[in-house]
């Protein structure tokens, strides 16, 4: 099922979630609904588990359904909310965004302010913006009314809506890593209602990644999976600024990237490729001789080591407001992911 501009009704709502780490409920909520044709299973901090099949060997696909955001400290006499952030920010990005709170009794909107440009002294404005020097106005009058709305601890994200450009593109908040979370799911689905899993298959909605890989940790022991692939996303090559030479060649439309390095099992990396190439998916290969910064970190150490592999999305404008992607891209890597969950059989070789 589609919405009326062809995107995905799952990512279209997944997207417009407020959900970041920790706070991840209502994109959870809506990911579960999703996963009525799956076995679910939780971990102990909301990471939810959408299985299908009992067999050997299980493979999970893990998308971190966290976002970036903010977070209430304090609120000031004249009613102004300050803040400090839920993973990593640009404060550039941020300044004369809406907002909302998750309050007391639902979202309140606001704005992110800061001293205007007319009245910083000249040496002022030749400084870069800091997260210190912002705050959150919703209009109250002053902190009696605004915490009657809010209270510390509330969590912020931008507000915004999906907005697609042209082509197969789209322009949205939260992608990084709602697309991941929705192709575990998507591509679980496909596998169980195709060909099958060769043994069973898991699509994971990880939680709190943004500050920490902690979901994925912990999901992992809860699941005990056989081999793990984390899907995330990773920067678009076809941007002004990014340097090919540097992160690899890997635009906008080119299909999903196979991760390969030092912390991915080589053998899963290339079973990945095995399968997007019998199944004649155009793909491309990024390489990372240290950690990748994704969930593949926590799940290839979880409990006593996890063959897991990487397949990231390529993305423009990653923790903004405006991230964009080509949704044939994510297309391609549901297609990629139900085919290895199809694929992989009892015995496959999996040593390093």
């Amino acid at each position: 099922m589609t919405t009326s501009n062809d995107v995905p009704t799952l990512l279209d709502e997944l997207l417009r979630a407020g959900a970041p780490s920790g706070y991840e409920g209502p994109a959870a909520e809506i990911w579960r609904k999703a996963a009525s044709f799956a076995e679910l299973s939780y971990d102990g901090i909301g990471s939810t588990i959408a299985r299908v099949g009992e067999a050997e060997p299980l493979v999970a696909i893990v998308g971190h359904i966290d976002e970036i955001g903010l977070i209430i400290t304090h609120v000031d006499e004249k009613g102004f909310l300050w803040f400090e952030p839920i993973g990593g920010w640009d404060p550039q990005i941020l300044v004369g965004q809406r907002v909302e709170v998750r309050g007391r009794e639902g979202l309140v909107p606001g704005v992110a302010g800061r001293k205007p440009i007319h009245l910083l002294e000249m040496d002022q404005r030749k400084k870069v913006v800091e997260l210190k020097s912002m705050h959150i106005d919703i209009g109250a009058a002053d902190r009696e009314e605004a915490e009657s709305l809010v209270r510390v601890g509330d969590p912020i994200v931008i507000r915004t809506e999906p907005m697609q450009v042209l082509g197969s593109r789209l322009v949205s908040k939260s992608m990084d890593n709602r697309l991941g979370a929705y192709v575990a799911l998507e591509s679980t689905r496909r596998c169980a209602e195709g060909k099958g899993p060769g043994g069973s298959m898991a699509g994971v909605a990880a939680v709190q990644e943004e500050i920490g890989l902690f979901g994925a940790r912990t999901s992992a022991f809860e699941l005990r999976p056989d081999i793990a692939v984390a899907v995330d996303v990773t920067h678009a090559t076809d941007a002004p600024g990014v340097d090919e030479k540097e992160v690899g060649v890997h635009p906008l439309g080119s299909g999903p990237v196979i991760g390969r390095g030092s912390t991915l099992s080589p053998k899963v990396f290339e079973l990945l490729v095995e399968t997007a190439e019998a199944e004649g998916i155009e793909y491309s290969i990024s390489a990372s001789g240290r950690n990748t910064g994704t969930d593949a970190d926590a799940l290839q150490i979880a409990r006593s080591g996890i063959p897991t592999g990487l397949v990231s999305i390529p993305l423009r404008y990653m923790h903004s407001p405006v991230e964009m992607v080509d949704l044939q891209d994510v297309e391609a890597t549901i297609e990629l992911l139900a085919a290895f969950g199809s694929r992989i059989k009892a015995g496959v070789d999996l040593s390093r």
